[in-house]
């Protein structure tokens, strides 16, 4: 590098792009300069390291020694970075610790299955070489096949070739290969390949005997979830879950992106899933040495500033971040949830629910969809790890006397209903030390509910795992092992079965609202008060002031404004129900018999409404078109994460027919009545959305944290589900926007194009710019409102020394908008409530960012004097 100023330390504001084949990191370049202008001070990268050919997300790391060429490779990386450090800009890479994609492009995967436990990459991923099942010892299962093993062998699709390594002998089926263990080599030539023809009798008997041989097994694919005998990441048999607590394969995971740390082209990481990782404290403990080991080989003024460092982490309700990770905080799901609770009516709440239960026969207690799903989810999904769990805890119970009746069989049935009931990703216990206070809580809350629907006969072997899993201490030293093993396989499966129950199945089966079912949230809590917003802030500034705030991600399930649009349906629940209700009776003769179901008519009508754009008429039949089509990729994708009328496994075709059908007779259809009314609705609660909207940007852009954008969500985030949200973004036309200088109150006459949003995170960046001490470390102080509209406004000052930040916003905006299609807010509201300033502010000279208005402040003062739209940011003269 030639260029080795300083960045900002830690991040003022950072932008995720996500980088691959279509989008390379030459794409990004040319945007330094737009990011430098919007206020952004790092660019925040999707994973850099060599991915699956074709990947459009970098999670399936094959290489993690090489930067990927299909990005640019490591020239192009270093280009991109140079022209960051051009414009002041610093670079954050999200990193992959958790596991690898694997097959036939993995060289280390290569390696285990053609040597085995011997392969120099034997202990690098989690692979159990001794299962209960003693078929598999020493083997690796190899769920790739789509059909049993018995009727591939019969196929003939199952080949031996000479395309290894070198024209080493190799096993294809379909585009898979599977290299041969080297000592069969010469048994395979001396009889050569045609006497293993699976085609012929004795040639198929030749070639499973030769199989039977090998380091691995083949499977049919859907036999994983009860027989894989190696962690993979959730339920997908395609990534495999590595050793990290492994100091070889913390090592050479991590050589490239530490070495490109050292050289001063990152500054900072986002570790993905750091929950899976059998010890999160200790990797983020150890990565966080090996960063500061080296950061004096950091080049000019950057070897003074400390690695950025944040983590994946979804927190359940009330859960900590723990203390000491050595990190900067989570990567922001956890204030996702908190200013999506906030834009939300608690008065919506029981008509939404009771309207669900109504439409879907289901319960509007989310808690039991969630139960429920978590017990189908480790049937189908788990059972293999629900085994080796068990396996790991009846050999504990095997050590004593008084405990080794308790039946391996009891002991699972147990872990069930604990695990049925879990409130949280996974607890951080081990055998010496126990479990911290907030593993307590989280266990003390799961064994009371799984005490009340255990067995009867099963309840003291409830007791038993409790104490085995790190609720007592003081084990024999020869007991800690198996003890530790024990909590670690618990603590590697509670986390992947509450993501896949969760966030992939209950998330998808419940629609009381769908703003409140994203990434991380507590779908339990449907709003939160403005006191209880302020409480958690002040909380985050004393716990992790430098965490990550992001209210968009290349997870969400819908964006950021689809949510802010969709929480205005809890200010008007009567009108939502009778919309549906026409909506339904109006669909009728687009249904083929009972499908869809009631329950996925209404979801769709939710996300019709949501994402409906903007500039989009009924009468634009292409444009109705293009969004049919994006609705329908998210309708399949919802459909089988559902897994109610159609799954993944055993795609219901009739029934996806007939939900794409009702879609795109809506959508497309000759009669535009439904479409007209949807149309209607949408743009009825669509200025209150984009109020919705600008607050949940400006609250991210001024709470303690440091504000992350997701790409292209400077403008409006309608976006769906993946690949929706990744879809390419119009930077031209975002840069023409910025180019224009427009301040927020002149964008907010047009706020349909996006503008306006984008003119308040420039307007709010550049004075995080301007100010950074204030936002990083200054006060956040709650300021009191009166009048009768108290609850539904918030406001706050961010406070140092003689500098200060005033930030007032309008809740639940759909009452307090003065006109139909426009921003400014009603004068009642404006001229019946009002501001207490604390004394240090009383008597200052504030500047109104968003119009430039100057205004002398007094103690107590009306709204009308902070604002005409439903934001307003002052500023001290500092």
């Amino acid at each position: 590098m030639t260029d080795t100023q300083a960045v900002a330390s830690p991040p003022r504001a950072t932008m995720r792009m996500q980088f691959h084949r279509e989008f390379p990191f030459e794409r990004g370049v040319a945007l330094a300069p737009y990011l430098k202008t919007l206020g952004i001070s790092h660019l925040y990268s999707s994973p850099i390291l060599t991915a699956r050919a074709g990947s459009n997300h970098g999670y399936d790391v094959v290489d993690p020694t090489t930067v990927n060429p299909e990005l640019g490779g490591e020239d192009g990386f270093r280009a991109l970075v140079a022209a960051l450090r051009a414009e002041g800009l610093g670079m954050i890479v999200d990193i992959v610790p958790n596991h690898m994609a694997v097959g036939g492009d993995n060289e280390w995967w290569l390696d285990v299955l053609a040597y085995g436990q011997g392969s120099r990459f034997g202990h690098f991923f989690d692979i159990d070489w001794e299962p209960a099942d003693p078929a598999l010892h020493g083997k690796v299962l190899l769920p790739t096949l789509g059909m049993t093993y018995g009727e591939a062998l019969k196929s003939g699709e199952l080949a031996i070739t000479r395309e290894g390594k070198r024209g080493g002998l190799t096993l294809r089926y379909a585009d898979h290969l599977f290299p041969l263990r080297p000592q069969d080599r010469y048994e395979i030539e001396e009889a050569g390949l045609d006497a293993y023809d699976a085609k012929t009798e004795d040639g198929r008997a030749r070639l499973h005997a030769l199989l039977e041989k090998q380091n691995w097994r083949l499977a049919h694919w859907m036999v994983a979830g009860d027989e894989i005998n190696w962690r993979r990441f959730f339920d997908v048999n395609e990534l495999a879950g590595l050793r990290m607590a492994d100091p070889a394969v913390f090592d050479a995971a991590h050589a490239k992106l530490l070495d490109l740390y050292a050289e001063g082209l990152i500054d900072g990481f986002r570790v993905d899933h750091v929950d899976g990782l059998m010890d999160p404290g200790g990797y983020c403990r150890r990565l966080r040495e090996h960063l500061d080991a080296r950061q004096t080989e950091r080049p000019g003024a950057l070897a003074n500033q400390r690695a950025y460092l944040v983590v994946e982490k979804i927190l359940g309700p009330g859960e900590p971040l723990p203390a000491d990770w050595a990190i900067d905080g989570a990567s922001g799901y956890d204030f996702m949830d908190d200013v999506s609770a906030l834009l939300h009516d608690p008065a919506g709440e029981e008509p939404l629910g009771a309207l669900w239960a109504e439409i879907s026969g289901r319960s509007a207690d989310f808690h039991v969809e969630e139960e429920a799903a978590r017990r189908e989810i480790l049937d189908r999904s788990f059972s293999a790890q629900l085994d080796q769990a068990a396996e790991a805890l009846h050999r504990i119970a095997r050590l004593d006397y008084e405990t080794r009746d308790t039946p391996r069989a009891a002991i699972r049935r147990a872990l069930v209903e604990l695990l049925a009931h879990f409130p949280a990703y996974r607890t951080y216990a081990n055998a010496t030390d126990g479990r911290t206070e907030s593993d307590r809580l989280i266990f003390a809350r799961a064994m009371k509910k799984a005490r009340g629907t255990i067995l009867p006969a099963d309840a003291q072997v409830l007791d038993l795992l409790d104490g085995w899993l790190g609720g007592e201490t003081g084990a024999p030293e020869e007991q800690r092992p198996l003890r530790d093993k024990a909590i670690r396989r618990f603590q590697q499966l509670s986390a992947p079965v509450a993501a896949k129950a969760v966030e992939d199945t209950a998330f998808y089966r419940y629609g009381r609202l769908l703003s409140r079912t994203d990434v991380g949230f507590d779908v339990a809590t449907f709003s939160i008060s403005p006191e209880t917003f302020h409480e958690k802030m002040i909380a985050r500034r004393a716990t992790f002031p430098n965490a990550m705030l992001t209210t968009a991600t290349h997870d969400h399930k819908r964006g950021e404004d689809v949510r802010a649009r969709l929480a205005v349906l809890s200010e008007i629940p009567d009108e939502w129900s009778a919309a549906v209700a026409r909506w339904r009776a109006m669909t009728a003769p687009l249904r083929s018999g009972e499908a869809p179901s009631a329950s996925d008519e209404s979801i769709l009508f939710q996300t019709l409404v949501g994402a409906w754009p903007t500039d989009l008429s009924p009468d634009d039949a292409e444009g109705c078109k293009v969004f049919a089509e994006r609705v329908a990729g998210w309708q399949t994708k919802a459909l089988r994460e559902a897994k109610l009328a159609t799954d993944w496994s055993a795609p219901n075709e009739a029934y996806e027919a007939a939900a794409h059908a009702l879609l795109m007779g809506v959508m497309t259809g000759p009669d535009a009545s439904v479409r007209s009314d949807v149309a209607a609705f949408a743009g009825r609660i669509a200025p209150a959305g984009a109020a919705n909207g600008l607050v949940q940007t400006l609250l991210r852009l001024t709470v303690p944290g440091v504000p992350d954008s997701y790409q292209g969500t400077e403008f409006w985030d309608l976006s769906l589900v993946d690949p929706d949200n990744r879809r390419p973004v119009d930077y031209d036309a975002r840069r023409a926007a910025l180019d224009r200088g427009e301040n927020v109150a002149d964008a907010a006459g047009h706020w349909r194009d996006g503008a306006v949003k984008q003119a308040l995170i420039a307007a709010v960046l550049n004075e995080r710019a301007r100010r950074p001490r204030l936002f990083a470390e200054g006060e956040y102080l709650p300021l009191a409102v009166e009048g009768p509209d108290a609850d539904s406004i918030i406001a706050f000052a961010r406070t140092l020394e003689t500098d200060a930040v005033v930030i007032v916003a309008v809740l639940r905006p759909t009452r307090a908008l003065a006109a139909h299609d426009g921003m400014t807010v009603v004068t009642r509201l404006l001229h019946e409530n009002s501001i207490a300033l604390p004394q240090s502010l009383a008597a200052a000279q504030l500047t109104d960012r968003l119009t430039a208005r100057e205004i002398s402040v007094k103690p107590l003062m009306k709204l009308e004097t902070f604002l005409s739209l439903p934001i307003g940011v002052l500023t001290s003269a500092g």
